[in-house]
């Protein structure tokens, strides 16, 4: 592993520890050279599942777009890193547990959504106004409708 800071390849391992659920290992390094302390991940290389847009494209399934999409929709909300690294996890791991080869990118933008209305209803309606493509504020009504109707 290269250090990030001086590019050099002579580093040791302070600490190791599992995290996203176990399926990724979190390594605290500090460099030789620099001594300077940077953190690793390690996860298992799953097999290349392809997310089918709504266009018809194929693309490799990628945990970062959802991290950016959710930072976006969290932006402001007293939501941390840690949620919105958990809510990627457990989306991920949903994917590669229910799907072989393909997943569509709704059934991903339904996933999140899942998780996003437990967390925070305003994160929510910001995800679902951009993945829905709202038009207008009675798409916004027709959204919060069920939840206000919850929370009654």
């Amino acid at each position: 592993m290269r250090c990030p800071y001086c590019r050099t390849d002579n580093d040791r391992v302070m600490d190791s520890r599992a995290c996203e659920d176990g399926f990724a290992i979190r390594r605290r390094r500090q460099c030789l050279s620099c001594k300077r302390r940077y953190t690793t991940y390690e996860r298992l290389e799953e097999m290349a599942v392809k997310v089918v847009k709504k266009n018809g494209i194929r693309e490799p399934f990628s945990r970062e777009k959802i991290h950016q999409g959710l930072a976006r929709a969290c932006w402001k909300r007293p939501i941390s890193d840690e949620q919105i690294e958990a809510i990627v996890s457990a989306v991920e791991t949903e994917v590669y547990a229910n799907f072989d080869r393909e997943v569509g990118s709704q059934d991903i933008g339904e996933l999140v959504m899942e998780h996003l209305a437990e967390l925070d209803q305003v994160a929510f309606v910001r995800f679902a106004s951009v993945y829905r493509q709202f038009k207008d504020v009675r798409d916004f009504v027709d959204e919060l409708k069920p939840m206000l109707n919850r929370k009654s």
